[in-house]
């Protein structure tokens, strides 16, 4: 498998941050749910210190996903289908890229306006402040069910393509030889 895309499969760079991206999305939402959900605030700080390099870990794959898009590949054609599949699909990774952003951006936020971050990774004496009085907080709970639609409209279309119209959509974003 080449590390380049070619006009009928991704490369070996694009489906390893695919994957990767997917499968750290899928911890940050549970962590983010349970540190929500804790009560005891030595397991929230753990759960919350997690979740931060996490987040950050997606922040910095996504740029480098754009990156790489931008400068160093070109995305293989895209699937023979309807006109309004082909705009819904590429309406949903353009909202993917745009609510991963907006996700890092209102955590870095909460972190700053907070000041919680020295007591979450440098063991400072203190209480963890309440988040949700701060303005992030809810452009973050809200991208949050946001990453959530469209990780299941994701999916369920690749699986839809996969079991009933069985035309290779999924081997195109997964690794193995051409």
């Amino acid at each position: 498998m080449s590390l380049k895309s070619n006009p009928q499969r991704y490369g070996t760079v694009a489906v390893s941050i695919h994957w990767v991206s997917a499968l750290l999305i899928i911890i940050l939402l549970g962590t983010g749910l349970r540190a929500d959900q804790a009560a005891d605030a030595a397991a929230r700080i753990t759960v919350l210190r997690i979740h931060i390099v996490l987040g950050l870990t997606i922040l910095l794959l996504t740029l480098a996903r754009l990156a790489w898009w931008r400068f160093a590949d070109r995305k293989p054609a895209p699937v023979a289908a309807r006109p309004w599949q082909n705009r819904l699909s590429g309406a949903v990774h353009f909202l993917f890229y745009v609510v991963i952003l907006g996700m890092a951006a209102s955590g870095i936020g909460m972190l700053v306006l907070s000041g919680a971050a020295p007591l979450i990774f440098e063991g400072a004496a203190g209480v963890l402040p309440d988040f949700d009085r701060y303005p992030p907080r809810r452009a973050h709970g809200f991208g949050a069910r946001l990453m959530i639609a469209l990780f299941v409209l994701h999916t369920g279309a690749a699986l839809y393509h996969h079991i009933f119209k069985r035309d290779g959509l999924m081997r195109r974003m997964w690794f193995g030889a051409r």
